[in-house]
């Protein structure tokens, strides 16, 4: 029965157009980088980057460099926003509707139907990281030649990879993008738990990433960056060092753990002190 429902849930979940629009968005968002980096004046000076510092231009502007940029500043800005507009759904959105009442008269716990909900959105979570990362391959391969890597500064930390380390780079930091991808998620679906509009259980989650992000920008809290939740988020960027700190990775990992379990169980006591029958 268990597996009957949560079929049922992503079967909701994809049922709805709203949860197209991040999948749509990456198509249009990857196609208009791609065009601007085949501008010439762009194109000149990524050449002129790469020149000073003594690399072939032919080579590392590739399928694997222009990938790489748009998938690492769309992970940044609109992986967040889409994943934080489905968590903030999942209940808030039912509860606003009214099909939670008649969920709820079924005889299953509401622990149950949370978990089985955010099975969903994790689900949702991978499939959207997943295809970030496959439609940046193929589109960017429609325009640019395949060779090696070249990460550019100011997005990524300056370095170089063959073609081979560079795809495997690339898919691990998909890999190790999901985890943050459901720790936004359910940080939305903390909030749309709680009595209020999915909107305002969007808007909250965005709100909190947001501050995170702009205080652990600040150059005077440099020693209090490990406490903000986005720079655990950004373990992914660790894939693209030339040697990986996987004492860095594993800690990060336990923290976004820490993150969503933490969440959950808020949201779930919340959800339980609420009278969502009468």
């Amino acid at each position: 029965m268990f597996f009957l429902q949560l079929r049922n849930e992503i079967w909701k979940l994809f049922g709805k157009k709203r949860t197209y629009i991040g999948f749509g968005m990456f198509l249009i968002a990857q196609n208009i980088i791609i065009v601007v980096h085949r501008l010439p004046r762009v194109r000149h000076q990524i050449s002129q980057l790469l020149e000073h510092n003594g690399f072939m231009v032919e080579r590392y502007i590739s399928v694997l460099t222009i990938s790489t940029l748009m998938v690492s500043l769309m992970a940044l800005t609109l992986m967040p926003l889409y994943t934080a507009l489905v968590g903030g759904d999942l209940v808030a959105k039912e509860a606003e509707d009214g099909t939670l009442r008649m969920i709820l008269s079924r005889p299953i716990s509401r622990v149950r139907l949370l978990l089985l909900k955010w099975l969903t959105g994790a689900i949702f979570s991978f499939l959207l990281v997943m295809s970030l990362g496959l439609f940046g391959l193929i589109f960017t391969s429609f325009w640019f030649p395949w060779g090696d890597l070249f990460t550019l500064p100011g997005v990524l930390s300056f370095g170089v990879f063959s073609a081979a380390r560079g795809l495997e780079c690339y898919v691990i930091a998909h890999c190790f993008m999901v985890p943050s991808a459901c720790t936004m998620l359910t940080l939305a679906f903390m909030f749309s738990c709680f009595n209020m509009k999915p909107a305002a259980a969007t808007i909250l989650a965005l709100s909190i990433m947001f501050i995170s992000m702009i205080m652990q920008d600040i150059p005077f809290f440099v020693d209090y960056r490990p406490w903000f939740i986005t720079y655990d988020m950004g373990v992914w960027r660790d894939v693209f060092a030339e040697k990986i700190p996987w004492w860095k990775v594993g800690e990060a990992f336990s923290f976004l753990l820490a993150y969503n379990v933490s969440f959950l169980v808020v949201g779930c006591t919340a959800f339980q002190m609420r009278d969502i029958k009468s």
